[in-house]
């Protein structure tokens, strides 16, 4: 990743938001793998939200995709240990783009999501 990409990621690293989650269920306690689907809306198309996301999913070792929706807002599945899906909703939350303002975070736990071993990024 080049030194543009590098300063544009660290900006949103220690962001604070007031971006709010709102969950549907609880995580399921019968597995050691978790997988979400979730909704992000606010300032979240056309401020590179998709390319930080896949970052941040990156890093923490989460797989999944993350996709615009016509709506405006931004649709994300992500599978993995619940430990690294909670720092991964917490990143969504803040908004990985430095640009991004996120005003809500819906996730709802799906054990009917696709089993994914890395995180893509779609149209």
């Amino acid at each position: 990743m080049g030194s543009l990409f590098e300063e544009f990621f660290k900006k949103g690293q220690n962001r604070q938001s007031s971006g709010e989650v709102i969950y549907t269920n609880e995580p399921f306690e019968d597995s050691d793998t978790q997988k979400f689907r979730a909704t992000v809306s606010g300032r979240v198309q056309g401020v590179g939200f998709r390319f930080t996301t896949k970052q941040a999913a990156d890093e923490l070792g989460v797989g999944g995709i993350v996709r615009n929706e016509s709506d405006g807002t931004v649709y994300v599945e992500a599978v993995g240990p619940e430990e690294k899906l909670s720092q991964f909703i917490e990143a969504l939350r803040k908004g990985p783009s430095p640009s991004a303002e996120v005003d809500k975070v819906v996730v709802t736990y799906d054990k009917n999501i696709e089993e994914k071993s890395n995180f893509s990024q779609a149209n």
